[in-house]
């Protein structure tokens, strides 16, 4: 979000440098309470056709247009904050006047007295004009009628020419458009008079004269065609007046889907209770052909289908959301094309690049994913070249580097990773220190401290990854007491726990391991309880419940560990049933819990049941690697099955035939990859129990060294 006032703008030469070309005649502010109202004025405003004798003419506000459009309206009634949206920010500076309905509704709305403020400051030469729809100016003047002013406050005060309040009162230009004062037609015909800069009984002379001329012609007519015409203009005004319903729903649906209601249901991790919103919004949309639509219809067109898509991956329907992405990208590039230098338009585009390479990274398909991802920081480092001062495009350079360190991570290069997250990190404190409240640079310090922490943890620094995610612990606790019905904070702090206990017990250090593992599977308990069709926080608590399962075993509590493991596996089921083309739901997570089963069912001595479920895994690894060959890790999946088998075949008295299967393990080991502390581990036990013992105590060495010891590989099993 853009902080209010830019860098300089009380200078008037730094105001200057950020002069915006004036792409709307004028910019329409209101409250939603008068929505109807606004409907009205707006089109009866784009409607207007001046006339013919005024074409042209030079006035003190520049020649007179033939039409004044386009108007902008928009559509969200932003909640009381401190900052504006880009987008209004950049159709204010590109109005050459603003409109405000005044009400009392008005009066009171932070956002319609943010639009004010901001034309006045950046627009010092604009003009203001009021149309009176409630209420009276100035009543708050008057005490005990507070309640009945109709101006808000920056419409009441005058700014000088430098775009500064003055704290003087001021006298905005005002039609009454109420019945029984000016009326609309009246009221209109004097807000045009003053955006055109001609006297109002001139304007309602020549109108009056040329809708007395056009009912001339058209009585003429009628008479002349009467039996044909009277007949097709019914069906005509009948369609267009269905047409203008239709669009006023649409865009109406679509401006509370993307406003407040958006606003109220993402912290409570319930976006699908938008779906009905927006089916009925997409019918009306899924109708138009995208080069027709204005550019503020094909705006909200892709923004609704982009909420629509992400609505859709949440719940596991990733053929759907590609489809929607894949339509907000043509929306958003059909935009990008009309303007290609709009810093906004290059935002609203690369969302949909980096959805559509989402999904691309949910299927393993990672070449395709870095390909959405570089073109993703390219479209951000534009963004910042067009408007370098602007906090919320160096927002978007830095959610761009952390898609790559993703992809990084996802190719084991940990190393690389570790710096790229640790300049994610170096990007955003600085912002997020400079403006504590807020929560998108809150959300993304989380983030980053969370990437690097993983990424040095996958390197061997557990120390350093255990400093970040304590610290990372400190700023989630502090965000959820501000706002504890957060459910996307008890998310966060789900995986944060769950890694904490993660590294505590690679560290050996078992008690505060399981006490961090209980809080993050009780807290998956909780946000699963809200929003269980909510496929990203189904596949975050399973891994929760495995990483608790896995600790539970390795200190030989085969009960918890059976339970644990069991909530675990029925929810990667469901995921897999959801949507079988996540690699990392029907690989990763599956393989896991097939050995994490068979090594419960080993422990409790069901060697047959045991035996089952580790040639499932070996079979489930080796389809994986017929798909991917090159996935080290279902490479590693195979390993472990291996290992198992191995047990299995010690526990039934065939020595011979687990040295076998250990060294086909061994065999198996990928080449010339980065590998985590738990797979070195891995090949230590493996090499030991081979007889490699000088090659496994080196290995135990080195781990010893960063602080590795987690009892899993340390004991026979």
């Amino acid at each position: 979000m853009q902080q209010w006032d830019r860098a300089g703008s009380s200078d008037a030469e730094s105001r200057a440098a950020n002069v915006h070309p004036l792409n709307y005649y004028a910019f329409l502010s209101y409250s939603h309470a008068d929505e109807a109202t606004a409907s009205w004025l707006h089109d009866a405003l784009e409607r207007f056709r001046t006339p013919s004798s005024l074409d042209g003419r030079l006035t003190d506000n520049g020649a007179i247009p033939k039409r004044l459009t386009p108007i902008f309206r928009d559509r969200h009634e932003l909640a009381a904050s401190a900052n504006l949206a880009a987008g209004i920010r950049a159709a204010l500076d590109s109005s050459r006047f603003l409109i405000v309905l005044c009400s009392p509704a008005a009066a009171t709305s932070h956002w319609v007295n943010a639009e004010i403020d901001m034309f006045k400051r950046h627009r010092p030469d604009g003009c203001v004009l009021a149309a009176i729809v409630a209420g009276d100016p100035f009543a708050s003047e008057t005490p005990g009628r507070e309640a009945e002013e109709c101006f808000p406050p920056a419409l009441r005060q005058r700014y000088d020419r430098r775009g500064r309040p003055t704290g003087k009162r001021a006298e905005p230009l005002a039609a009454d458009i109420r019945e029984d004062r000016d009326g609309k037609r009246l009221g209109l015909l004097k807000l045009i008079a003053g955006m055109l800069g001609v006297g109002l009984d001139e304007l309602v002379q020549r109108e009056t004269l040329r809708r007395q001329r056009r009912l001339a012609i058209v009585a003429a007519a009628s008479l002349a065609g009467m039996a044909v015409t009277s007949t097709l203009a019914v069906v005509a005004l009948e369609s267009r007046d269905d047409a203008r319903d239709q669009r006023r729903e649409a865009e109406g649906l679509v401006g509370f889907m993307l406003g407040d209601l958006r606003s109220k249901l993402e912290p409570l991790g319930r976006l699908d209770v938008l779906d009905s919103v927006g089916s009925r919004a997409l019918k009306y949309y899924e109708k138009q052909d995208t080069s027709s639509l204005s550019d503020a219809g094909l705006a909200q067109r892709s923004k609704a289908l982009t909420l629509m898509g992400e609505i859709a991956n949440t719940r596991g329907n990733l053929d759907t959301a590609l489809r929607l992405y894949r339509q907000a990208f043509a929306g958003t590039a059909e935009a990008l094309k009309r303007a290609p230098d709009d810093p906004q338009r290059l935002f609203d585009h690369a969302q949909n690049v980096y959805w559509v390479g989402y999904i691309d990274w949910q299927r393993g398909r990672l070449d395709r994913a870095a390909t959405a991802f570089r073109e993703y920081k390219r479209l951000a480092d534009r963004m910042i070249a067009l408007e370098p001062a602007k906090p919320e495009w160096r927002l978007e350079a830095i959610y761009a580097d952390t898609n790559l360190g993703t992809l990084q991570l996802g190719k084991r290069q940990y190393r690389a990773a570790v710096a790229t997250y640790q300049r994610v990190l170096d990007g955003i404190e600085p912002l997020a220190a400079a403006a504590p409240g807020n929560e998108a640079y809150a959300e993304q310090l989380s983030q980053a401290l969370a990437y690097l922490a993983d990424a040095r943890e996958r390197e061997g620094a557990l120390d350093e990854a255990l400093a970040q995610r304590e610290r990372q612990l400190a700023q989630l606790e502090r965000r959820a007491q501000l706002d504890p019905a957060n459910n996307k904070h008890k998310r966060s702090l789900m995986s944060t726990h769950r890694a904490l206990g993660r590294l505590f017990a690679l560290r050996g250090e078992l008690v505060p391991a399981e006490e961090h593992l209980t809080t993050a599977a009780r807290l998956a308990d909780e946000i699963l309880r809200t929003e269980p069709a909510n496929t990203e926080w189904a596949h975050r608590a399973a891994s929760a419940y495995l990483d608790f399962g896995e600790l539970e075993l390795a200190r030989n509590r085969l009960e918890q560990a059976g339970a644990a493991v069991r909530s675990a596996c029925n929810l990667g089921a469901r995921l897999v049933a959801r949507d079988r083309s996540v690699v990392e739901w029907r690989s990763t997570l599956q393989g896991r819990c097939l050995i994490a089963r068979g090594r419960i069912a080993l422990r409790r001595g069901a060697i047959i049941e045991a035996s089952a479920l580790a040639n499932a895994a070996t079979g489930l690894a080796r389809t994986e690697l017929g798909k991917s060959p090159a996935n080290v890790d279902v490479r590693f999946t195979l390993i472990e099955a291996g290992l198992l088998r191995g047990q299995i075949a010690e526990a039934r008295g065939d020595p011979a035939g687990a040295q076998s299967v250990w060294r086909a393990a061994l065999g198996a080991w990928p080449r010339g990859v980065e590998q985590t502390p738990r797979e070195l581990a891995l090949r230590s036990y493996l090499l030991r129990k081979t007889g490699l013992s000088a090659e496994a105590e080196a290995i135990a060495g080195r781990l010893a060294v960063i602080g590795y010891r987690h009892p899993e590989f340390q004991q026979d099993t």
